[in-house]
């Protein structure tokens, strides 16, 4: 018996949402694909009738000619058209592209839209259809004609002054704008010396160590600034007896992190698993689709994930509340309801990310998941319940001790009551400091015995280099972008190599470096941070109805056309030279300092005496610790497997490549060094490859805190295949290696001066 056909089509962009959507409707719907955009600017011209008030040339994508043929196909059966992709700008774009490609008339036409991909969800939208917003449209309108001009008609410059093959970008050039003003920052800080004094104490008859941190002379807080300042106020000191002169004890209370919008979550993936925006990203839009549950099928486990809301629905703080209670008790639910308010300028056109059903637990699903979409959903999932938690609480005591005019305070924390911290803790770009111990119990006019003084010079230090988490979290900040396109902006400056990680750390290349003072001379007020804020405002306000979108682009294609002609003018006949980025590897074969280059395969290390020497090596990256068999340096280096062509990581000794045979070293291993030493052998400590958290362990074979390498939780790696190209080979060198490690190694092989390198490398 032949299939009835379906009285109604719904449209959505990937097969995993038509997948879960269409298990949540009936025989009466087709669910079906559109593989993203149908429709866009073309890519071989600028696309854009400025004669015509910037009216865009739109074409169908190449390549899509059969998606559009079937589409349009089931549409002609349908009765009724539900255009559902994603709720955003460009989802609304999409809706309205494909209403264009299918010919279809507004009575059959209907847009619905999903913030999470449940039964409940998807039948009520359904069942509540509207028109496509046309406001949101003409936002996204704007912003495509926008960067096109922009790229469009800056690229080709780059590539007459430059080099062929560079973009400009009005976002990614602001993005960039940024890293370089952070490394002049750096380079032109300058360091201020500061003293801290340390009085370490114990009571009498109790030789328990406790410190205590100079405050101030006669009640008023004061800082030495010179080693005689320091020296004169321990003279002082010295003679004098300590006194306990006040002990307050309190509990301090600490509130948990809101839920998740688009910027947290890639800054806190970036963080606590190593994950880029851009793949952040691609697992959260697995997740909102659809993942495959044992029994269920296919199951939308998010919300929406590209949102700046911090909203949640009465309905999931509700269905939260329900399972703090259940599974830690009713003293860690508050008594209200938590609600967190969003930043100014935040659309708040969604509510923030959270899982679907939050009875779902990460061990629930654990084994449907892939190792990434676990660790993310863990995240959100964690995150989100946390945040609707009773605070912590913390048994905090200071105490203020007197010597003579001098003050000095000691305080200590512990944690009373867990609260969300019991689910969730957020982590930070820096580094914590450590803990400080208990303070043993004193007394108001007790007196205590000085041990030492401990005075410590310390000069001030530079920002940091920004991350992937930092750069993210200072274009929110700035008001740069919105929350599609932090991903999509960073993922570019990278590509370009206008910018390179080293470590976590991002930072500007001499390419990246020439374009960004070109784009910054010619080009002021495209680079600028509040001329890119208000823009992002004012498509804010085409989306809210309250300005033309061709106005807009009338407003910004005045100015800007006026300067690129007069740039283009200024600068006939001028040609920018992209220095060479010298290293300190020498040349093998000559001798010279070799220079990083770009090839098919990424950067790599080329002799600057080509043509005469043609030598080149990959790129190497400094490693923390020291090498195991001969104390040198460890580098990282990539290879290529000559089966597969695929490219990969392994870490080894920096004169595995020395000229002379003689002292050359061939440890190599696909484990990653750390800055840690073993407490027991003080050999440098490796962990395993890859994302996310992995214990360091010892490789010393004689030492007790020895993991053998069939413990490390590699899976089985085959040639060419698993977890890294080359794999069989490279396991093989590393079990020769592990094996040649032994005692007979050179006595100063872990007493060598520690090298300064990247903290916290992970392999890519």
């Amino acid at each position: 018996m032949a299939k009835k056909a379906a009285k109604n089509l719904v449209i959505v962009e990937s097969p995993a949402k038509a997948k879960t959507i269409g298990k949540y409707l009936g025989p009466d719907y087709e669910v079906m694909a559109s593989m993203g955009h149908l429709r866009d600017l073309p890519k071989s011209k600028i696309g854009i009738d400025f004669e015509n008030d910037f009216k865009p040339d739109y074409r169908a994508i190449r390549g899509k000619e059969d998606i559009i043929k079937s589409l349009k196909k089931a549409a002609d059966k349908a009765d009724m058209v539900y255009l559902a992709t994603d709720p955003d700008r460009e989802g609304e774009a999409i809706s309205w592209h494909l209403k264009y490609l299918l010919d279809l008339d507004d009575a059959k036409t209907r847009r619905v839209t999903f913030n999470e991909i449940t039964k409940k969800v998807v039948q009520e939208s359904i069942a509540a259809p509207r028109r496509i917003d046309q406001d949101l449209v003409d936002a996204q309108q704007a912003r495509r004609v926008l960067d096109r001009i922009v790229g469009y008609r800056l690229s080709p410059l780059l590539w007459k002054k430059i080099r062929r093959g560079l973009s400009a970008g009005r976002v990614q050039s602001v993005a960039m704008r940024l890293v370089a003003q952070r490394e002049k920052e750096i380079e032109t800080f300058v360091p201020q010396e500061y003293w801290t004094l340390d009085a370490l104490l114990h009571k009498q008859g109790d030789k328990t160590l406790f410190k205590a941190h100079y405050y101030g002379k006669n009640g008023k807080k004061y800082e030495p600034a010179s080693q005689a300042e320091t020296q004169a106020i321990c003279e002082d000191v010295m003679s004098r007896t300590f006194s306990v002169k006040s002990v307050k004890r309190a509990d301090k209370q600490r509130s948990p992190s809101p839920p998740f919008t688009t910027s947290t979550l890639q800054q806190e993936a970036s963080r606590k698993l190593n994950m880029t925006p851009r793949r952040t990203m691609a697992i959260a839009q697995q997740l909102y689709e659809g993942v495959e549950l044992s029994g269920e099928g296919a199951v939308g486990l998010i919300t929406y994930m590209r949102t700046d809301s911090l909203r949640i629905s009465h309905e999931a703080q509700v269905a939260a509340r329900a399972l703090i209670d259940s599974r830690y008790g009713a003293a860690y639910r508050p008594n209200a309801f938590r609600q967190y308010k969003a930043k100014a300028g935040a659309q708040d056109a969604h509510e923030a990310i959270r899982p679907s059903n939050v009875s779902l637990t990460p061990e629930q699903v654990k084994g449907d998941l892939s190792g990434e979409q676990y660790r993310l959903y863990k995240l959100i999932w964690s995150r989100f319940l946390a945040s609707q938690m009773s605070n912590a609480v913390y048994d905090s005591v200071t105490a203020e001790l007197q010597a003579g005019d001098h003050s000095f305070r000691a305080s200590a924390s512990s944690l009373k009551f867990a609260g969300y911290a019991a689910v969730y803790e957020e982590s930070r770009d820096e580094e914590k400091e450590e803990k400080e111990p208990a303070l043993p119990p004193l007394e108001e006019g007790e007196t205590v015995q000085l041990q030492k003084m401990e005075p410590l010079q310390h000069f001030t230090q530079p920002p940091a280099h920004f991350t992937d988490a930092s750069l993210i979290r200072a274009l929110e900040e700035n008001g740069i972008g919105r929350p599609s396109t932090y991903a999509p902006t960073v993922s570019t400056i990278l590509d370009r190599e206008y910018v390179v990680k080293e470590g976590k750390y991002l930072r500007m290349t001499p390419l990246g470096s020439v374009v960004n003072d070109l784009m910054c001379q010619r080009f002021p007020k495209i680079v600028d941070v509040k001329f890119t804020a208000n823009m992002e405002k004012e498509l804010d306000e085409v989306e809210s109805g309250d300005k033309n979108w061709k106005e807009l682009l009338r407003e910004f294609y005045g100015d800007f056309e006026e300067n690129l002609s007069q740039v283009e003018k200024d600068m006939e006949g001028v040609y920018l030279k992209v220095p060479d980025e010298v290293s300190e590897e020498k040349c093998d074969v000559c001798g010279r300092n070799m220079v990083v280059k770009s090839g098919r395969f990424g950067r790599f290390l080329a002799c600057p005496g080509y043509p005469e020497c043609t030598f080149t090596k990959p790129l190497v990256v400094q490693m923390p610790g020291r090498c195991p068999k001969c104390g040198g340096r460890l580098m990282k280096r990539t290879g290529v497997s000559q089966k597969s062509g695929k490219q990969y990581t392994y870490y080894c000794c920096d004169r595995s490549t020395a000229a002379d045979e003689s002292q050359r070293c061939d440890f190599r291993t696909w484990d990653v060094p750390t800055k840690d030493d073993c407490p027991l052998c003080g050999w440098t400590m490796f962990k395993k490859s890859g994302k996310g958290f992995n214990r360091p362990f010892c490789i010393n074979p004689d030492c007790p805190n020895f993991l053998p390498e069939d413990k490390r939780g590699y899976r089985k790696k085959t040639e060419d295949g698993g977890e890294a190209a080359g794999a069989k080979t490279a396991a093989k060198a590393a079990k020769k290696t592990t094996k040649k490690v032994t005692k007979a190694a050179p006595k100063g092989a872990q007493k060598s001066p520690k090298v300064t390198a990247k903290k916290g490398e992970e392999k890519e």
